[in-house]
């Protein structure tokens, strides 16, 4: 098997899709940079190249290199920072303040950590700090699209959120666009919600050869988008991109989202008349709540299964 190096494999996956270096490099690094990358005279950070990498749909877990001190103590920040944000939007209205303030603690080192030209960890401490809010509540609506648009131009200084799928874009940037969806969809705006999940999952669905690396992020948008049409009483198409998802979360390993599509299918089919269809996908989503310990979830689904089945579980 031939070997290349990095810069190479980048070159030859860029003419392959007809793009100009200017096109793939926006916002990430100057075409320069890129260009002695693929020259093989200079590797640019492993953000950078990861970024480069996602924006090719080349899958960036077969690239490996030595981190700095400095990079891998980002990478390490990002991802306590995911886990942290994470456990803020689980918490319980008692431990809300306390995940709040831990989560912001980490984005500040992160934003300490953080050089002035680095827009892809800009980007993401910014989107995480639409979601986190104010330390006394969330941010308003138009606040939040604000953040978030402005997380998003700082990696794709053009965007338009009319125009989704006319660039390549990694997967920090599909995560923001995800996040512009459910702001829409929290106030009531399910049309504009809907058409970006759409928009989204269409984009994603292009790079089915690359599933095994957009896998996290297309069973994110799937459950989103499920959800979405199932509030808008678009239930059988509910029922088909809740299983789409299902399926490659199944496939590729990507569990976190699983019973919330069963739960989603659970209630569509219950209001399409489906009973035991219904209670099966239910009692399934249930059982997978608890195996995850999550009472908030199971506050929901539990009654639900009582009332309309008639149904309790075994202490």
């Amino acid at each position: 098997m031939q070997e290349l190096f990095i810069g190479e494999a980048i070159r030859r996956r860029r003419e392959e899709l007809g793009l100009t270096q200017e096109e793939v490099c926006e916002g990430i690094c100057e075409p320069i940079t890129l260009s002695r990358l693929e020259n093989d005279k200079t590797v640019p950070s492993h953000n950078r190249v990861k970024a480069l990498l996602q924006r090719l749909n080349m899958p960036d877990s077969r690239y490996y290199a030595l981190l700095s001190d400095h990079e891998a103590q980002i990478q390490t920040a990002r991802k306590e920072i995911r886990s942290a944000v994470s456990r803020f939007a689980r918490a319980e209205a008692g431990q809300k303040a306390r995940t709040w303030s831990l989560a912001t603690e980490q984005l500040d080192r992160l934003e300490a950590l953080a050089e002035e030209d680095d827009n892809i960890t800009l980007q993401f401490i910014l989107s995480n700090r639409a979601i986190l809010g104010r330390e006394d509540g969330p941010y308003s609506v138009e606040e939040r699209l604000s953040m978030l648009l402005e997380a998003l131009r700082l990696t794709v200084p053009g965007f338009d959120l009319e125009n989704i799928g006319r660039r390549r874009y990694t997967q920090d940037e599909t995560a923001v666009m995800n996040q512009i969806a459910n702001t829409y969809s929290s106030v009531g705006e399910h049309d504009r919600a809907l058409d970006i999940y759409r928009r989204l999952l269409e984009y994603v669905r292009k790079y089915e050869d690359q599933l095994s690396t957009y896998a996290p992020h297309f069973t994110l948008i799937t459950y989103n988008y499920a959800r979405e049409l199932g509030l808008c009483k678009y239930y059988v198409k509910a029922i088909e991109i809740a299983e789409e998802g299902k399926r490659v979360g199944i496939d590729y390993g990507h569990y976190r989202f699983l019973p919330g599509f069963l739960a989603i299918m659970g209630e569509c089919y219950f209001l399409l008349g489906e009973t035991e269809r219904s209670k099966k996908a239910c009692v399934q989503a249930h059982y997978l709540y608890e195996v995850l310990g999550d009472e908030r979830n199971l506050r929901i689904i539990d009654p639900d299964i009582k009332s309309r089945f008639d149904f309790e579980f075994p202490v």
